[in-house]
């Protein structure tokens, strides 16, 4: 690893200009392709791999296509059984061109397998977290009888992309138990030629007496007020401007607007698999990333238009906050905010509701946390790991560095287990009218306090070997007593949350720290890094960090 000098990520020069033409997928041919190309279950990159939020590929690269969809959707069917859940399983799908065909292959299996199913009317498409609260709702009080979910998304992937996500009946992604047992059962199903595989013709399956229509749109809508202070944000009158970004919940924002008579501007409506509408993402793909600045250019472009702007991805479990002053607020610094504000500003919620933040968040929201009197629960990347504690009420907040986040109910009751992206977004509309001031005014107001962190995230070549050894490091192999001057105070392999392992390595010192971690679908590694002693200090954590990490793996 040693070879390879760390690199700053390279911006292409499409980067924030509208998608040219030869960017633009086909979709027909990508939709062939999901039916006719045939995946090798003995190439590793053609089999099913559930990551942090299910099992996601190209139909194209033939990590994506029915065959997969057949597989997992008949090993979901045998994993219900095997649990006893034989509740409604409520399924949604997003925008990405590959989700309508997913949807029709998973609708065939589940109701060969007599699975009741609860599918948006008129081919709606459906946020995630409208999924989780749906599965929420219905468990509510329920011993047995239990529902759980799909939903059909690749979050803010190319537009080539598929994924497929199953939230078991706490509402939330699924933990790694059961992603494996699923993606072994799947696995053994491609294999076999599906042969084991039980199916009908779509039209039989839309014809169903297990296959019903819910309108998740109206039950997540009229429910919202439950979660955020609408009546403050309609008396403040706060202008606001939304781009959906093309995403399942394009429909959702002007029915929120009209149901609690805000001013709110949907300043995108288009609906395009192939998303032409966007501008490129820093590396010249397009992606729907509500946290980057270069694929939120369109809306940036809008802020003085409005009080406060904000974009969800694909599926709306991430969000984007837009100011007039500050233009995208780095997810870090929202995050920050948002927990500052909601844990003064719910009184109802448990006097003992921690914190959840992921070990690559910022350490402003363990200054934060520290000042409100809140336990921190440090948990390794991947949203899962908030489910029991939102579901129980014992989080009052989970949010990733990745611009994920939920959180209770006003009354301290679970609102969804899964990622939000709407909720978030109309809390910086809420804290914009409470404060009279926008989370980025908040956010200049928490520096004066703790100061400035500086933040940055490089990436390295690695081999499959060396990603396979950096996973699996213990703190002995740090040897290491020093980071930028500074004493290491800690050295991570597991989180301090729920000693959950990490997949990487954290090393802490009283005013910086990094992160090393390999990427789950490209041969590198990336190194997050904070400071606040400014940028040079930063710089110093990010070039000792790759020393650390290659002589940790002995390199």
């Amino acid at each position: 690893m040693s070879e390879s000098s760390n690199t700053t990520m390279k911006i292409s020069p499409l980067a924030g200009k509208p998608a040219p033409a030869e960017l633009l997928v086909n979709v027909a041919r990508l939709v062939t392709a999901y039916y006719n190309e045939a995946p090798d279950p003995a190439i590793p990159l053609q089999r099913v791999a559930f990551g942090t939020s299910g099992h996601r590929g190209s139909a194209f690269e033939k990590s994506f296509n029915e065959a997969h969809v057949l597989a997992i959707s008949q090993a979901i069917c045998l994993y219900r059984k095997q649990q006893g859940i034989d509740g409604p399983l409520f399924i949604g799908i997003d925008t990405h061109a590959l989700s309508e065909p997913a949807f029709a292959s998973a609708l065939e299996v589940l109701a060969a397998n007599g699975v009741e199913v609860m599918m948006a009317a008129r081919g709606e498409y459906t946020p995630t977290p409208a999924v989780s609260h749906a599965i929420l709702v219905y468990n509510r009080g329920r011993k047995s009888g239990l529902a759980d979910g799909i939903v059909i998304t690749p979050s803010h992937n190319p537009p080539d992309s598929g994924g497929f996500k199953y939230n078991p009946p706490n509402g939330g992604p699924a933990d790694t138990g059961i992603t494996g047992w699923i993606e072994q059962r799947a696995n053994a199903l491609l294999q076999a030629g599906l042969q084991d595989v039980q199916r009908i013709s779509f039209e039989k399956a839309l014809r169903a007496s297990t296959t019903h229509q819910h309108d998740f749109l109206n039950a997540y809508v009229e429910d919202l007020g439950n979660v955020i202070d609408m009546d403050a944000i309609s008396g403040a009158q706060i202008r606001m401007g939304v781009d959906p970004l093309g995403g399942a919940g394009v429909h959702y924002w002007s029915a929120i607007s009209d149901r609690y008579k805000l001013d709110l501007t949907v300043v995108n409506q288009a609906v395009d698999a192939t998303f032409r509408f966007m501008t490129v993402d820093w590396d010249g793909q397009i992606r729907m990333d509500p946290s980057s600045p270069y694929a939120m250019q369109s809306l940036i472009d809008l802020k003085d238009r409005f009080d406060i702007a904000f974009a969800c991805d694909t599926d709306h479990d991430r969000h984007g906050i837009v100011t007039r002053g500050a233009g995208l607020l780095p997810p870090n610094d929202y995050l920050a905010v948002a927990i500052d504000y909601l844990f003064q500003h719910r009184p109802a919620w448990r006097k003992d509701a921690a914190i959840g933040k992921t070990v690559v968040s910022s350490q402003m929201i363990d200054r934060v946390a520290a000042r409100l009197g809140r336990k921190l629960v440090e948990v390794p990347v991947g949203f899962k790991w908030f489910a029991a504690g939102l579901l129980d009420g014992s989080l009052g907040f989970g949010g990733e560095e990745s611009a994920g986040a939920s959180f209770l109910r006003r009354d301290g009751t679970v609102w969804t287990t899964d990622k939000d992206g709407l909720v978030p977004a109309l809390l910086a509309a809420e804290i914009t009218a409470r404060t009279g001031r926008d989370p980025a005014e908040n956010y200049r107001a928490l520096t004066q306090e703790f100061g400035a962190p500086a933040a940055d995230r490089i990436q390295a070549a690695a081999s499959p070997e060396q990603k396979a050894k950096l996973s699996k490091l213990s703190p002995e192999q740090v040897k290491s007593t020093m980071l930028a001057g500074e004493p290491i105070q800690a050295v991570l392999t597991r989180a301090p949350g729920n000693d959950a392992a990490i997949g990487g390595l954290k090393v802490v010192a009283e005013h910086g720290w990094f992160a090393a971690r390999p990427s789950g679908t490209e041969d590198i590694y990336k190194i997050y890094a904070e400071s606040f002693r400014g940028e040079d200090h930063l710089r110093s954590i990010l070039n000792e960090a790759q020393t650390i990490v290659d002589q940790a793996l002995g390199a």
